[in-house]
């Protein structure tokens, strides 16, 4: 899918700090609706805080942030329907243990858009399928794979009818024999259009499914290129040393 020129997430002159450390450094990004945006580097340079800040999670010291061209909202129900239209999924998976997989999807289009029980549950299933896990929906969470409750995760967040979907390290916790069928289901969003940024390690999914990829190092961003531009010609010496390390391994 194509990005289109519209600038759904725009970050201007985002700092952010905790104590001493400076972990945003004069960010400025604009992510285009049906883009897909992966952000590499360094454990350290403000990846995952920089996906945090774009709902709110984490609040930043100066700059904007801005969605749909209107500054986040601060708090409150302003804050929770923003969230809503912005799917997370986390390295944790985050899913309530004692309750069912197809209760943790139901829940929030239940509590915060209002739908009926039945409809929520009707497309509940439809996504657990589609995420292949339909088969597990009267299980709780300890009953299932990592990779199964990554793909909850990711279902949960589908539920709310998010407008992007935010991804912090979604992989990093699983077993290496699940990591595709997480990536695999990262990629058919993708080719439906849905706006994402991604924070990975997956170098093979930055090259294969980003429209764009942000490198940052020390709470910067480095350079930011397309796919085969940045892994076949990094600028700068960061870039080529962090490219270097991964291929050593």
């Amino acid at each position: 899918m194509a990005a289109s020129d519209t600038a759904i997430i725009q970050m201007h002159h985002v700092d952010k700090h905790y104590g001493q450390l400076h972990v945003l450094q004069d960010i400025n990004l604009d992510v285009h609706k049906g883009e897909v945006v992966v952000l590499i580097g360094p454990s350290g340079s403000g990846k995952s805080t920089l996906c945090r800040t774009i709902n709110r999670l984490e609040t930043i010291d100066s700059g904007e942030i801005l969605f749909e061209g209107k500054p986040l909202p601060q708090e409150g129900k302003e804050l929770a329907a923003y969230r809503a239209e912005i799917g997370m999924v986390f390295q944790s998976f985050n899913l309530f243990a004692h309750k069912s997989i197809l209760d943790n999807v139901t829940l929030g289009p239940r509590e915060v858009l209002k739908t009926p029980k039945d409809v929520a549950e009707k497309e509940a299933m439809e996504l657990l399928e589609r995420v292949g896990v339909a088969e597990q929906a009267h299980k709780v969470p300890a009953q299932l794979s990592g990779g199964q409750q990554q793909r909850v995760a990711i279902a949960r967040s589908l539920a709310m009818h998010p407008k992007a979907m935010l991804f912090d390290e979604p992989t990093s916790a699983l077993d290496p024999e699940m990591i595709n069928e997480v990536l695999e289901v990262m990629v058919e969003l993708a080719r439906e259009g849905m706006t994402m940024v991604v924070v990975t390690h997956e170098m093979n999914f930055a090259r294969r499914v980003s429209n764009r990829v942000v490198f940052m190092a020390d709470g910067q961003i480095m350079e930011e290129a397309s796919p085969d531009e940045f892994f076949d010609h990094p600028k700068t010496d960061r870039a080529k040393d962090f490219l270097d390390s991964i291929r050593g391994h």
